[in-house]
């Protein structure tokens, strides 16, 4: 019997109604078949990629910079909203500081720089600090595998990442910003929103020339995290370990993960639909339907805290398909004839 039948097997044999657990059931399956075998222990590690974004200085967000190396600190010390969500589930987590502007630390030290540059005014990353961030995310991936971990899940921090994963968004697809850049962390700010999108236009016009492939867009008009989230999802995917997408800037750098590898769709967990106008979008370039997100809870905080909350749901799903009772235990009686049913002798 081949896995898929197993796993088949498995799902429809429980005592329960057949596929009445839903996308659930789905994307256990899914899991199951991302490992290649099945596997009652489902060992998650959620890891946090921090990082500053030079385009800020465009005024695209409301929040000064400082905010970055504050919250990112804040989370490694666990006190934010992503450590209370680890550790009341308890999953482990990482958070990694590939590029605060700070000389301080704050978490995992692996900095590349301290910050991007505007991409207004140059390229966002040098060709030697995009190969950096990405083996950052890649290294990160292949340190949790060797640890045991079989479930990774994404998250990020950094002032500014919506509007540099709205930028890879639009470079990437040629979708109009009015289509792909939201509020991100400033609610209906109408101003702000504008400034954004022009900032989208053009800096992403500015570069044009040299955004020859998915790469050249991370490096030209990315961040940092997007870097390595995009590498980390492609090193799970080579190690056939499944990963779970958070809010819009992960969902971005799936995006980008399934343009360089179209088999990746095989090993991604959707979690939450973002606010952010890009959301379903982005999801759809690595063939996830809207309609297949599990959490709709108006989320916009980032963090990894969507992808927490379904790791959760997939910790439990999995404690149950392996430990509750299986239709073959059941003993049926045998049918009993209606009263005025005529029985043929």
């Amino acid at each position: 019997m081949d896995l898929e039948k197993k796993v088949d097997e498995l799902l429809n044999g429980a005592a329960k109604p057949r596929e009445s657990l839903g996308l659930l059931e789905k994307y256990l399956k899914k899991i199951i078949l991302s490992w290649g075998k099945i596997n009652p222990e489902m060992k998650p590690h959620h890891i946090i990629f921090a990082a500053d974004n030079g385009v800020v200085e465009e005024g695209t967000a409301n929040d000064p910079i400082e905010i970055t190396y504050l919250q990112t600190k804040n989370m490694a010390a666990g006190h934010a909203t992503i450590s209370c969500f680890c550790r009341h589930n308890q999953i482990p987590y990482s958070v990694v500081d590939i590029g605060i502007n700070n000389k301080l630390e704050a978490g995992i030290n692996r900095k590349v720089a301290l910050g991007t540059k505007n991409f207004m005014k140059e390229e966002a990353m040098s060709q030697a600090e995009f190969e950096q961030a990405w083996d950052v995310g890649k290294e990160m991936v292949q340190h949790l595998v060797e640890e045991g971990y079989n479930l990774i899940s994404f998250g990020e921090m950094g002032i500014g990442n919506t509007t540099t994963s709205s930028a890879v968004l639009h470079a990437l697809t040629g979708m109009l910003p009015e289509f792909v850049v939201g509020y991100g962390a400033a609610l209906n700010d109408n101003e702000l929103l504008k400034r954004k999108r022009n900032v989208v236009a053009k800096g992403v016009e500015r570069h044009k020339a040299q955004m020859n492939t998915v790469k050249d867009i991370l490096r030209c008009v990315g961040g940092f995290d997007i870097v390595a989230i995009c590498a980390g999802m492609l090193e799970c995917a080579r190690l056939r370990i499944p990963f779970v997408i958070d809010g819009f800037i992960t969902a971005v750098a799936y995006a980008c993960a399934a343009r360089i590898d179209g088999t990746i769709e095989k090993h991604a967990i959707p979690s939450h639909m973002s606010k952010e106008p890009g959301m379903a979008y982005s999801l759809m370039l690595g063939n996830i339907l809207a309609e297949d997100v599990l959490i709709r809870a108006n989320m916009a905080l980032g963090e990894g805290t969507g992808a927490v909350l379904m790791v959760s749901m997939l910790k439990t799903m999995s404690y149950t398909i392996h430990n509750m009772a299986r239709m073959s235990d059941f003993v049926l009686s045998e049918p009993v004839p209606a009263p005025n049913q005529v029985v043929a002798m």
